[in-house]
């Protein structure tokens, strides 16, 4: 997605021949878009364009943009995006910024699992519908759903879904998911025990990059059900000439 921004830059400023060299990862949830040729660029299209991109990745809704100018070694522009749009800091729109080699660093606040846990903790009444939802996880089994904890955290069974930090938590052991296996994932826990095409799934997840594999959703689907393992009561299956669905079946007394 960091190069789809890059890409689209280039053809608003009139490049569609020079290249977006690969994202560098320059600290901790912090990347870094590099470009071969100088170019110029409006403050709010680039705004405007890395919000509407940002926008359909679920881990994507705090962060921090600072455009660097190479040729000055100084920040050119900058902005913040947030979940509240009231705390958002964006300024001088319309300004038109000169053609430079310019370096785009973006930084995404994110939230940790540690920092979900002391909320639920903190939470009273949220924290006892938590425990409640682990309690019934025990006797015989009983088709279950998913419970949003908070935004963009799910329960699975007894697993922890943090989609923000592209993460599964049982046991207290954390299993990390790459960013395509996580909206995929996201995809699933938002519509539990119900089938969801293969068209659909490859149009939301990869129709934007401009190329549709059929055999890459098949790869994910197969990556996703080895990390849903440790947990008995969460599979993936194939919905023979559909598509696949996320079945989640939790224990009961009854």
């Amino acid at each position: 997605m960091l190069r789809k921004v890059a890409h689209e830059l280039l053809l608003q400023s009139g490049d569609s021949t020079s290249r977006v060299l690969p994202v560098k990862k320059v600290a901790e949830n912090e990347y870094q878009i590099r470009f071969e040729q100088a170019f110029s660029f409006q403050a709010d299209s680039l705004v405007n364009t890395t919000q509407r991109i940002l926008a359909k990745d679920p881990l994507s809704s705090n962060y921090v943009v600072t455009v660097l100018n190479s040729s000055e070694s100084g920040v050119a522009y900058g902005y913040a995006i947030t979940q509240n749009k009231k705390d958002d800091i964006v300024a001088c729109i319309g300004r038109k910024q000169p053609k430079a080699h310019y370096m785009i660093n973006i930084k995404f606040k994110s939230t940790t699992i540690n920092t979900v846990k002391n909320k639920l903790l903190s939470g009273g009444l949220p924290f006892l519908a938590f425990v409640g939802v682990v309690f019934l996880l025990s006797a015989k089994w009983r088709r279950g759903v998913p419970v949003k904890v908070d935004a963009g955290i799910f329960t699975l069974g007894t697993m922890l879904f943090d989609a923000r930090n592209r993460k599964l938590v049982i046991n207290e052991k954390a299993i990390d998911l790459t960013g395509t296996e996580t909206r995929v994932l996201n995809i699933f826990a938002s519509s539990p025990n119900q089938t969801i095409e293969r068209s659909r799934l490859q149009k939301e997840i990869w129709e934007d990059q401009g190329v549709i594999v059929g055999r890459s959703l098949d790869m994910f689907i197969s990556k996703l059900r080895k990390k849903l393992e440790p947990e008995p009561g969460v599979s993936l299956v194939v919905v023979r000439g559909k598509g696949y669905k996320l079945e989640i079946m939790v224990k009961t007394d009854h």
